[in-house]
């Protein structure tokens, strides 16, 4: 076995190494003038069961160019197998078409690592579940819900009412409910326009929250609106609290403020994408991923059984 990381997310990827008790494979990385890659492994890969990490963090297309250049160096140095891991698959949001004229882009990243000689993706709570027919090869699909479902049940216990920020998660949010011992569900309806990026109009609340404290759990916060309108709506419809669970702590301009100057008690994330110093702030809480990756890394390495990380029971 034998680990390989990018200059997209290097505190993750030692983490990761710590756990397994192996080192990072030495690898030279720098940019050309003109913005090209150069990427080369300082030691022999010949014949080694290759597990490739890289978070997809801005800027986003130099972390996805950089992750391709590193499994073509191991394809052509003989690598037997190469496991790609993404904790954070970039491109996911658009997964089909909304409009006509518009790519799949997510077809067409997992059509890009297949040919750069994939064998295997490995990723954490994909935008849709359909992501993992779009890669001719097996996919271990993760869940950070255990994770973030243990971190909320052991701080506020189980009295929560499980919200979906659209109706596009409402079973995303069943499994929460599930996890958390039976939790009742409501979800909010909003509308969003496709021609105008990162704009959001929440509606009303569909469920009931009076009375209730909400958690509100997502996939991934971007600029924040989606999260911080649907948490207004819930405070002014009667919610004592709100607490955010996402997976993906993507936090873009102007996520932060959103969510310093919102109603949010605590919004908790983990650490698949790199938060700087900036972005943190008292009520946010990272928890680390890299338990869960070095688990599965392990099972994979020695032929074993991944389902019990990936069907959101472990």
């Amino acid at each position: 076995m034998l680990l390989f990381s990018g200059r997209a997310h290097p505190s993750l990827a030692q983490e990761v190494a710590d756990l397994l008790e192996i080192d990072l494979v030495p690898t030279t990385s720098y940019d050309f003038a003109n913005g090209e890659i150069y990427v080369r492994f300082e030691e022999s890969v010949r014949g080694c069961d290759a597990f490739v990490i890289q978070s997809h963090a801005a800027p986003i297309n130099d972390a996805i160019m950089e992750q391709l250049l590193m499994i073509d160096a191991l394809k052509r140095a003989s690598a037997k197998r190469i496991t790609v891991i993404l904790p954070f698959y970039g491109y996911a949001r658009q997964d089909k078409k909304h409009l006509g004229r518009e790519p799949i882009s997510a077809r067409l990243m997992a059509d890009l690592f297949l040919t750069a000689g994939a064998d295997r993706l490995m990723t954490v709570d994909l935008h849709t579940a359909q992501i993992q027919g779009f890669f001719d090869g097996p996919v271990d699909h993760l869940f950070a819900l255990p994770l973030l479902a243990d971190y909320i049940a052991d701080k506020y216990g189980g009295a929560f009412t499980v919200v979906s920020p659209d109706t596009g998660r409402v079973r995303m949010a069943e499994r929460w409910a599930d996890r958390l011992g039976g939790a009742p569900v409501a979800f909010v309806h909003k509308t969003r326009d496709p021609k105008v990026a990162n704009q959001v109009v929440a509606h009303r609340v569909v469920g009931d929250v009076e009375g209730q404290r909400c958690l509100l759990i997502d996939d991934m916060i971007a600029t924040g609106g989606t999260i911080t309108k649907a948490s207004e709506i819930l405070l002014d419809s009667g919610a004592t609290e709100v607490v955010v669970a996402a997976t993906h702590g993507e936090v873009s301009e102007p996520a932060i403020d959103r969510l310093k100057n919102s109603r949010i008690s605590e919004v908790v994330v983990t650490n698949t994408l790199p938060l700087t110093d900036d972005q943190l702030y008292d009520g946010l809480t990272v928890l680390s991923i890299a338990p869960l990756l070095a688990r599965a890394i392990k099972e994979v390495f020695e032929d074993g059984s991944v389902t019990s990380l990936f069907d959101g029971n472990a």
